[in-house]
């Protein structure tokens, strides 16, 4: 397996990488075994200090991250930016509050006294997705060596520029050798990693074969897993929404990082008496975005990751079609050189049709006509994915609701799913299990440790 710089604005290779050998890893693991021994016995104090640095020399090297990013993935570079700057807010989030979250937490047993204590586990392996190469490894990074977990980190192929980067700023942070760990790895070694016993916990943002098959090593090895998969978020339209807001939103909600979020916006469910408004506004908005190179600040569609991920959005086109659906706008690859595909809106899409339970990993979107809430509810529901989803209307309670029947992870009213560092993520179903970010981030891959006094007269 290689390790490449691709630019999907040329799909010309940029740079090459070696897979770490055997030895190498094993060295690593040894490193971060002994660095365990050590870092455990930190404060907090000593911890959150190392979070703080990191996050200002993420937020001193910004320009130059985001120039890799975008440079590796596609990411317009305003987007990168802002990547880098909210992978700085998470690591301070968990610098400022871990201490305060990890405190005992006092019981009042019937006899004696008991608390419980937060203690790290250890080494903790982390496969990473490239559509966020800074950001996801941030809210794996942050909470785990706040608690005392040293990590190791499989970052995808083609961004290993990026995963290099992140090593090296915990390097120039003061980090001690051994407690993050980047590794260039093929897939095949996952396995073999997650089997040595010296790895306590593995966490992966991926897809769901992906995900099926580090759940299934981890169990045999009896380790907590945390995956976040694919998701294809539900975005209802309700007749009372504000129809301009909710357009305006449709459009980031689905074309962020150029369509490539887990959590982004797939599925536009609108209420019949403003569907046709909302779809004829949505795809006015949709036909008037600029694509171009995600390095020019005018351009709001850049490529997509790889020349792979490309065609093989292309071809979901066609296979729904195929299958009966329509397209309403776009549905080609751009007339360009490298990874580029155009805005696409696809309507008529029947629960018989190949596609329906698929996600669409870039900038296409489904839009559904539903007669009313309740069928706008359950067609949301009708999705093996469980990751995020919204609802507009104007009627907040009515929203609340409306969400409290939707079976994901996070629902957002009036607003597309979206990520901060004070908000816990994750979701249900084939979305995966577990939560990173707030103070729930902290909760995965710690042993909470009761201590229980007893008293001389105790019964028991």
């Amino acid at each position: 397996m290689s390790f490449q710089t691709i630019d999907p604005t040329t799909n010309k290779v940029v740079k090459s990488f070696d897979t770490m050998t055997d030895t190498f890893v094993e060295s690593a693991l040894a490193k971060a075994s002994a660095t365990f021994d050590e870092w455990k016995k930190t404060d907090y104090q000593t911890r959150a200090q190392l979070l703080y640095t990191v996050a200002g020399l993420l937020r001193a090297k910004r320009k130059e991250l985001a120039h890799t990013i975008t440079l590796e993935m596609g990411k317009l570079l305003s987007h990168a930016e802002g990547e880098i700057k909210l992978s700085a807010e998470i690591f301070d989030y968990y610098a400022k509050n871990a201490e305060k979250f990890l405190a005992d937490k006092i019981l009042n047993p019937v006899h004696g006294n008991a608390l419980i204590r937060y203690s790290p586990v250890g080494i903790l392996l982390g496969v990473q997705p490239w559509n966020f190469p800074f950001y996801q490894v941030a809210r794996f990074a942050a909470p785990n060596i706040v608690i005392g977990n040293p990590i190791l980190v499989k970052h995808a192929a083609n961004v290993p520029q990026c995963a290099i980067a992140i090593e090296e700023i915990f390097i120039e942070a003061g980090a001690p050798l051994g407690l993050y760990t980047n590794l260039l790895i093929s897939h095949e070694k996952i396995n073999t990693l997650i089997a040595d016993k010296r790895i306590r916990g593995i966490s992966l943002t991926g897809s769901e074969i992906a995900g099926a098959s580090v759940a299934t090593e981890a169990g045999k090895q009896i380790k907590k897993s945390v995956l976040e998969l694919g998701g294809s978020d539900a975005f209802i339209i309700l007749e009372d929404a504000d129809i301009d807001k909710a357009v305006d939103w449709a459009i980031v909600g689905r074309i962020n990082n150029n369509g490539q979020c887990c959590v982004a916006s797939k599925r536009f469910i609108a209420v019949e008496s403003i569907a046709d408004e909302f779809l004829e506004k949505f795809k006015n908005k949709m036909s008037q975005i600029v694509v171009g190179d995600p390095n020019d600040a005018a351009t709001q569609l850049g490529p997509l990751c790889t020349e792979a991920a490309a065609v093989k959005i292309e071809s979901q086109v066609k296979k729904a079609v195929e299958g009966g659906a329509k397209i309403l706008l776009g549905g080609k690859r751009v007339n360009r050189e490298g990874a580029y595909m155009e805005a696409t809106i696809l309507t008529d899409v029947a629960p018989s049709n190949a596609v329906y339970y698929e996600e669409f990993f870039g900038p296409v979107a489904l839009f559904f006509k539903v007669k009313n809430e309740e069928e706008a509810i359950k067609l949301a529901n009708d999705s093996p994915f469980g990751l995020g989803g919204s609802v507009f209307t104007q009627d907040v309670e009515r929203g609340k609701r409306i969400a409290n029947q939707i079976d994901t992870g996070m629902v957002f009213i009036n607003h597309p799913t979206w990520t901060q560092a004070d908000l816990p993520f994750g979701g249900t179903k084939n979305s995966g299990y577990g939560r990173e970010m707030a103070e729930l981030g902290l909760d995965e891959f710690v042993n909470k440790k009761l201590i229980r006094v007893s008293e001389l007269s105790d019964p028991f």
